[in-house]
């Protein structure tokens, strides 16, 4: 199958392990309790800009808003920024077979993107700021 419906069911095929991995995890961490540590946290006993993801996604599967936000404030407030650019991403590889970034448009975003998490993760570790 080529064109645009190749496209599409292709990266149908990529994201479907990724999907059933990610549910199969929340599975897991919800049923059993058992979940990943964070090595820099296990290091050096701060707070990463990603240290919480596991339960913030858990209650975003639930539902439970605040408990996302407790769990990873940072996360919750881009997360929609990161699915759009993503999103935009693969509508642009099934319409044209284009999936790497254009470089002038995208890579700003993400530098800024990835700014803001080195921030947030720098200023979560004061007490009181951003959780």
């Amino acid at each position: 199958m080529t064109g645009t419906k190749g496209r599409f069911f292709r990266l149908l095929r990529g994201l479907a392990p990724l999907i059933a991995l990610g549910l199969g995890y929340a599975l897991v961490v919800r049923e059993l309790g058992w979940g990943l540590q964070c090595p820099f946290h296990a290091v050096t006993g701060l707070l990463c800009p990603g240290c919480g993801v596991s339960r913030m996604c858990l209650a975003l599967l639930g539902g439970d808003w605040m408990g996302a936000w407790r769990a990873n404030p940072g996360l919750v407030i881009l997360a929609p920024v990161i699915m759009a650019l993503l999103g935009l991403r693969a509508v642009r590889y099934v319409k044209t077979g284009e999936y790497g970034p254009l470089f002038a448009k995208e890579a700003g975003l993400w530098a800024g993107l990835a700014l803001l998490l080195a921030v947030y993760g720098v200023l979560r570790n004061f007490r009181g700021l951003l959780g």
